[in-house]
């Protein structure tokens, strides 16, 4: 039996994993964070499914400046061995001639499936607050 802690560390892992990869513009690590019926909501752009989908979305974001997507406050809301849902809040900062400002306040409410030892993201949906 999977532990409250395994489960919290494995989709923070996720959450990293997926942060650190849209900010370094690694579009296939983005990808490989979802499931293969994986969706993502993001308003303004639209909902995308699966990982063709998600693969022609992502490429077209790929940084041109120095961003970070900082992921913090994550709640694990339900939880069994193979199922999690949280709620996590996002700062989105862009360095700009004058340094890092934050462009954006959101909050992610995710769906994820563990893989074997990786979870990863059955449904992300984003709700920006700014």
């Amino acid at each position: 039996m999977t532990t409250y802690a395994e489960v919290v560390e494995g989709v923070r892992a996720a959450m990293a994993a997926y942060a650190q990869a849209l900010d370094d513009g690694r579009t296939d690590d983005v990808v490989a964070t979802f499931c293969p019926d994986g969706v993502a909501d993001i308003p303004g752009f639209g909902t995308f499914e699966g990982h063709a989908a998600l693969h022609e979305a992502y490429s077209g974001w790929r940084p041109k400046r120095p961003q970070r997507h900082v992921v913090l406050n994550t709640l694990v809301t339900d939880w069994s061995d193979d199922r999690a849902t949280a709620s996590s809040d996002l700062l989105f900062v862009l360095r700009g001639d004058s340094g890092w400002t934050i462009q954006l306040v959101a909050r992610y409410e995710d769906t994820l499936h563990r893989d074997g030892a990786t979870w990863r993201f059955h449904h992300r949906a984003a709700t920006f607050v700014t």
